[in-house]
């Protein structure tokens, strides 16, 4: 098998696993990456997915936790953040369980960075017509 065929059959793995997880999300980053590094736009695909997300040990509901935890940590990714919150909701996961992954994320990465992962959340969940997500505990009247 020549390389030029590796690369072409691990591109086109990756992007029918982009569609079945992004949908048209990801055909957008591609269109804006093709006028200035198309390599980028390609590695995305047959590498991050092609490779990478096509891997059967962790199914893609786990694999969006994992990057939802990751995005958040670094910070300053929430355009990709954004994407990913799209991808966790197209993959299973509930905004329940996307809001406790950002919350549980305080204690290893700090409130700041997932105040921002939680903010593109609710943007995320506003546009999709999820707000408002679950209900707070009621306050306990026993502990003033």
């Amino acid at each position: 098998m020549s390389e030029s065929t590796t690369r072409e059959e691990r591109f086109a793995r990756g992007l029918e696993v982009l569609g079945q997880i992004d949908g048209g999300a990801g055909q957008r980053v591609l269109d804006t990456l093709a006028d200035i590094s198309p390599e980028l736009s390609h590695q995305v695909v047959a590498w991050g997915f092609g490779e990478i997300y096509s891997r059967p040990q962790l199914v893609p509901r786990d694999r969006q936790l994992v990057t939802l935890g990751m995005l958040t940590a670094l910070g300053g990714c929430e355009p990709q953040l954004e994407v990913h919150i799209n991808n966790a909701l197209n993959v299973g996961l509930t905004p329940e369980e996307i809001v406790e992954a950002l919350l549980h994320s305080a204690g290893y990465c700090g409130f700041p960075r997932a105040l921002n992962a939680t903010l593109v959340a609710k943007k995320v969940f506003a546009e999709r017509g999820l707000l408002p997500v679950g209900r707070q505990p009621a306050p306990d009247a026993t502990s003033d």
